[in-house]
């Protein structure tokens, strides 16, 4: 046998063996700051301040992102020796990535509702395609019972990104367990007091369809007013009417629908 071949061949099953070594171990060998830092430094160097993202630039470094949801492939956090912000913040940063790297399968695409797994037979919301530490997720599913039946924070709603521009903007740097209650105040108050979000008037109060799709979360109108007076910068009165903003799930791209157009060419 060519030595050269032999080579190779002993790498790759040294390899094959390094991913298939059980998520405990794999959770105990690495900190969660460390899992997550290849993911910051993606969005740090890809999405801009107000959360848009360049699908584009980060086409070339695809990668780099898989080769952080392969890390997280064979990672289970561990319930014994992670706090949990930590958890927290690692189901929200691979949602995130998650979605992101979904877009990217399918880019230029000016819309996530164009995105269909599956031929056409899944949602990308519903298409059990995110492996953690061995077990199959779908997005819905990590967001249901990883996060709301968990933490039950309604705040991680603001934190968890669709790709649309109506929806929560994508923070330009991973969450972190020792920084996670000042992110999710961070993410909640920009959230409510951007006006392309939300218009907060004493008269009136047109709101993000977000609290409408999670009503179970938010409660009804005097909760979601009590949620709202607690970020937003004009009080809102008890008595002021809500009524919902029609939701754009256009792409959250830096780039223009023409420029997206043109790439589709």
């Amino acid at each position: 046998m060519n030595k050269t071949f032999s080579l190779r061949f002993a790498v790759l099953l040294w390899l094959l063996g390094s991913w298939l070594a059980s998520p405990a171990q794999a959770a105990d060998a690495m900190s969660p700051q460390a899992l997550h830092a290849p993911w910051d430094e993606l969005l740090h160097k890809y999405v801009t301040p107000d959360g848009m993202v360049d699908y584009q630039g980060l086409l070339d470094e695809e990668d780099k992102l898989l080769d952080y949801l392969m890390a997280v492939r064979k990672t289970a956090p561990n319930e014994q020796t992670w706090a949990p912000a930590d958890i927290q913040a690692f189901w929200i940063n691979v949602y995130n990535a998650s979605t992101v790297y979904m877009v990217l399968q399918y880019y230029p695409v000016s819309s996530v509702n164009d995105i269909r797994m599956k031929g056409r037979s899944y949602s990308p919301w519903e298409f059990a395609g995110v492996t953690v530490g061995g077990q199959d997720y779908s997005l819905n599913q990590i967001e249901r019972e990883k996060l709301s039946a968990r933490f039950h924070d309604p705040r991680i709603h603001f934190a968890l990104v669709q790709g649309a521009s109506s929806g929560p903007r994508l923070l330009n740097e991973a969450y972190n367990g020792a920084h996670l209650q000042q992110q999710l105040e961070q993410q909640t108050r920009s959230f409510i007091n951007d006006p392309a979000r939300n218009m907060l008037g004493s008269q009136q109060a047109s709101i993000s369809s977000l609290f409408s799709f999670y009503a179970a979360e938010f409660g009804e109108q005097a909760q979601v007013l009590e949620f709202l007076n607690r970020y937003a910068r004009v009080p809102l009165a008890a008595a002021t009417p809500i009524s919902y903003l029609p939701f754009s799930w256009n792409l959250n791209d830096r780039h223009t629908q023409a420029e997206i157009q043109a790439l589709r060419k």
